[in-house]
């Protein structure tokens, strides 16, 4: 009988990769909304992490960063990218977590796309299209 492969490939994050990254997301939560940052495009911004992706050994991990309001997620990625080794050792005493991961910072454009296509939907061109739909 053959076995199964432990193989990952082609599907999604294993529960303990999805239980590390919500972990190290809290952390992170935490540490930037109590540490004083001094990077000069962090300064004044209100910072959300919607989501951390962390890889298959744990040893790195992507979060996707935005800003609370007005604010370039893209400046705020690349501050916090400068600040990874301050985060880092932060991270380090609040997880407990055999390796510490490497942090990586994207900017989150999840929001961006959903108001966008809230935009799409309110015009008038496809509010009339949906009108015929449901009198169909």
């Amino acid at each position: 009988m053959k076995r199964k492969s432990r193989s990952h490939e082609g599907a999604g994050p294993s529960q303990r990769q999805l239980r590390a990254a919500e972990l190290v997301r809290h952390a992170l939560v935490e540490i930037v909304a109590r540490e004083d940052l001094r990077d000069p495009d962090l300064q004044g911004a209100s910072i959300t992490i919607g989501e951390v992706r962390a890889s298959p050994d744990l040893k790195h991990m992507t979060a996707f960063v935005s800003a609370l309001g007005p604010g370039d997620p893209q400046r705020i990625a690349n501050g916090l990218t400068r600040s990874a080794g301050f985060l880092r050792g932060r991270l380090a005493k609040s997880v407990d977590l055999r390796f510490t991961p490497q942090l990586h910072f994207q900017p989150d454009v999840s929001y961006e796309e959903a108001r966008h296509i809230d935009e799409l939907l309110a015009s008038p061109e496809v509010a009339r299209d949906l009108k015929h739909e449901d009198e169909a």
